[in-house]
């Protein structure tokens, strides 16, 4: 018995010298040698896993055959064999044609191929708003991010001064080394593109820059070999006391017929590194949604995007559109700009050979985006935990500048949310601006409710609705993450849709059709996940809703719990109390369904704010400038949003409430968002003089605990001053009360 390597305490991974590395048989009898002896508590014998890289690669049909032995049939390389010191390459033509200029032409790097990153630069709300961050000192120093991969170029001249052999490590060779094992095809080039997004250098005339140019980078070599979940494990658990953050690009086949996730060693290392890493605050893990869109598939069937311990992440085209290798599903948290159709721009970084690519793609280039921009925040707060970083994007994430074909909803507190992009497009300058006032969240709290067993079959063609009555949640006030842990045979498994709607009539699509999936297995306890309830209450009734789209019979259903993750006492001191989005609380039902609305003034953050009062408190949206877009591209987002928007009526009498009838926005709500379309179209056509002229009249009727009604010219009007003042530069533009509906309604149904 051969010892290759530690993976975490106690856990070691051996290997028998008289066994073969690969069989298709268990080896039981050594197995059950080892269960056998009393100083051994587990043990578990290893399989290969299928692990794909979330790029795209063109594999010519001669080199075909040689791509798929070498990764697992070829001898492991030595660290001196990897690399052939006098291969070159030479960059391949960049797909920009001609020479891009960058938006914020007061911020000029010397790196050739920044003119390039338009994904960086573009400015006008079109980027990722990187360089605010960058002007504020912050470019990751002092922040160490590990790429999960086939390897890093170490001696890379654009890498080589942010490498960290720290946070690198060769699982699949055991040695300390990540170089990459070059081959005829570069099918090990994929690490070496995902670290150059993180922490190329900046300035230094090579190639382009990273997201987090300052902090440090290195490389696990893991996927040039056989994927075990001893692999994994190793690999997720290096040196966490070190690494703060661990990027992966890879996962499950994206083929829209595969069920697979972390298994029992990986799953504990996620764990241990939540809990105990970075001296107790958390590892944080950040993971490719997948590209299998193509396919029909669906990232909640990833057990590691679906997992409440990473922070999965999507991705947007140029054009802020779904692109063809998009899975949709309600795990994703937020996405960053990729690469989308072949006319489309890419991602440029680093390439082997000690070269540069303008062609990195698919959600393979969205994750160490998203690494990179964490890495600013952490910089900016290094006691945020891993639950802290989850909460600054879901309340930073910017939907506005997304397409419509995300189909995007509005939860029960709020705020924007897709299955194709989370919570919107990564912000990096508001992450950094909110995390350096952030307060650490109270301790994750855990309450776990299972249904009766339902022991449901669902027919052919047709629905079964089953119904959960929460009235108490212990230590669960605030959601954030929201599991539904089901059990359910199928003939054909991809012939199944599961929706789970909260008692705040949020409705997510836990499960889609899957055409490719035949398979009769099922689902047995597979935990899907959710973060579209996050900030509301758990409290009340909620519906699973199993369909069958199929020809055959499906079920039974044998189990159906939900598992709901938050906290006790609200995230910030500024978020709303969950009691408000009840009954009770001034919201309203839904006749029939227990579905709670929340009332139109609410701001996306969560907070249920009273406009009466002259002390506004600043809320995360503030800080984002989250409201009325100044192009008004919202203005042609407003035709999406009339089916899943119904009309809402709260108590006329509570202070600072709108009651909606008939005639629209005169009374502050409108019955449906046709009328705040027509609203917005006032805005646009109202001159600033008129607006001006009427400020101060539409001031003078503001009172202290009751707002009163006004028309919609005025309405159009007021906003009209916002708009005029903001473009103008005016900090804080006046405060009336249609003006506080109509920008806050604005936000909740059409994006910040």
């Amino acid at each position: 018995m051969i010892k290759e390597t530690d993976i975490f305490d106690n856990h070691y991974h051996f290997h028998h010298h008289a066994i073969v590395r690969r069989s298709i048989t268990p080896a039981h009898n050594h197995h059950d040698k080892l269960e056998g002896d009393n100083r051994v508590r587990w043990a578990k014998q290893q399989r290969a896993l299928s692990r794909k890289k979330r790029d795209f690669q063109v594999i010519p049909d001669s080199y075909r055959s040689t791509a798929e032995t070498t990764s697992s049939d070829a001898p492991t390389p030595s660290a001196a064999s990897k690399r052939d010191t006098n291969s070159k390459r030479e960059l391949q033509p960049s797909r920009v044609k001609g020479r891009p200029r960058a938006a914020d032409s007061k911020f000029q790097l010397n790196d050739p191929k920044w003119p390039h990153m338009w994904y960086l630069n573009r400015g006008g709300g079109l980027d990722m708003n990187v360089i605010p961050a960058w002007r504020e000192g912050i470019t990751g120093r002092g922040v160490v991010v590990t790429i999960l991969d086939d390897g890093l170029e170490t001696d890379h001249p654009d890498l080589v001064a942010n490498y960290d052999p720290m946070a690198s490590y060769d699982v699949n060779s055991h040695d300390s080394d990540p170089q990459p094992r070059y081959d005829m095809i570069d099918s090990n080039r994929h690490g070496t593109r995902c670290a150059g997004e993180v922490a190329a250098t900046a300035n230094n005339s090579l190639c382009a820059v990273g997201v987090a140019y300052g902090a440090s980078v290195g490389g696990v070599r893991m996927l040039d070999g056989d994927v075990t979940d001893a692999v994994e494990a190793r690999s997720l658990s290096l040196n966490p006391q070190h690494v703060d953050i661990y990027s992966a690009s890879w996962g499950p086949d994206d083929d829209g017929k595969t069920v697979d996730g972390p298994g029992e060693l990986a799953t504990r290392a996620f764990i241990e590194g939540v809990t105990k890493g970075r001296n107790g605050k958390g590892s944080i893990f950040v993971w490719a949604s997948g590209n299998g869109g193509r396919e029909h598939d669906n990232c909640n069937c990833d057990g590691y995007t679906n997992s409440i311990w990473t922070l999965s992440i999507s991705s947007a085209t140029e054009r802020g559109e779904v692109p063809w290798y998009s899975e949709m599903c309600s795990s994703t948290l937020a996405a960053t700009y990729s690469s989308g159709a072949i006319n489309e721009k890419q991602v440029v970084t680093t390439d082997l050979h000690h070269s540069c690519t303008a062609g990195h793609t698919g959600t393979s280039a969205s994750a160490p985006l998203a690494a990179g921009i964490c890495a600013l925040a952490l910089q900016a707060n290094r006691d945020l935990t891993w639950r802290d970083m989850q909460h600054i994007v879901v309340r930073t994430a910017r939907p506005e500048r997304l397409s419509i074909g995300g189909e995007w909803r509005v939860n029960g507190v709020g705020r924007n949310v897709s299955h194709s992009f989370g919570y919107g497009l990564l912000d990096a300058a508001g992450m950094v601006r909110l995390a350096k006032t952030w307060r650490t969240v109270p301790p994750q709290r855990r309450c776990e409710l299972a249904a009766p067993r339902p022991q449901r079959n669902v027919p052919p063609r047709a629905s079964v609705t089953l119904q959960l009555d929460v009235g108490a949640c212990p230590g669960v006030n605030y959601l954030e993450h929201v599991q539904a842990r089901v059990s359910l045979s199928a003939a054909r498994r991809g012939d199944l849709r599961i929706v789970l709607t909260s008692p705040a009539g949020t409705k997510v699509t836990l499960l889609a059709p899957r055409p490719h999936d035949s398979s009769r297995a099922g689902f047995n306890s597979w935990p899907f996940m959710s973060v579209h309830m996050w900030g509301e209450s758990p409290l009340g009734f909620w519906r699973l809703e199993v369909t069958n789209e199929g020809r055959y019979m499906a079920g039974p259903l044998t189990q159906w719990e939900l598992i709901f993750y938050g906290t006790e006492t609200p995230p910030q001191e500024y978020d709303a109390s969950p009691e408000t989005n009840s009954l009770n609380g001034g919201a309203a039902s839904v006749a029939g369904t227990g579905a709670v609305l929340i009332p139109p003034e609410q701001p996306s953050g969560g907070g249920v704010t009273s406009w009466s009062g002259a002390n506004e408190p600043e809320s995360v949206e503030e800080v984002r400038q989250n409201a009325l877009d100044d192009d008004l591209t919202l203005v042609w987002h407003s035709h999406t949003i009339s089916e899943d928007s119904p009309p809402e009526t709260v108590d006329p009498g509570s202070a600072g409430q709108y009651t909606g009838n008939s005639s629209g926005c005169a009374t502050h709500v409108p019955q449906s968002l046709h009328c705040l379309g027509l609203c917005l179209f006032i805005i646009m056509l109202m001159s600033a003089a008129d607006a001006l002229r009427l400020e101060s009249t539409i001031s003078q009727r503001r009172q202290p605990h009751r707002v009163r009604s006004v028309s919609k010219r005025d309405c159009a009007l007021t906003a009209r001053v916002s708009l005029e003042l903001r473009r103008a530069s005016v900090a804080r533009p006046p405060r009336a009360p249609c003006l506080r509906r109509l920008t806050s309604t604005a936000a909740t149904a059409l994006g910040p």
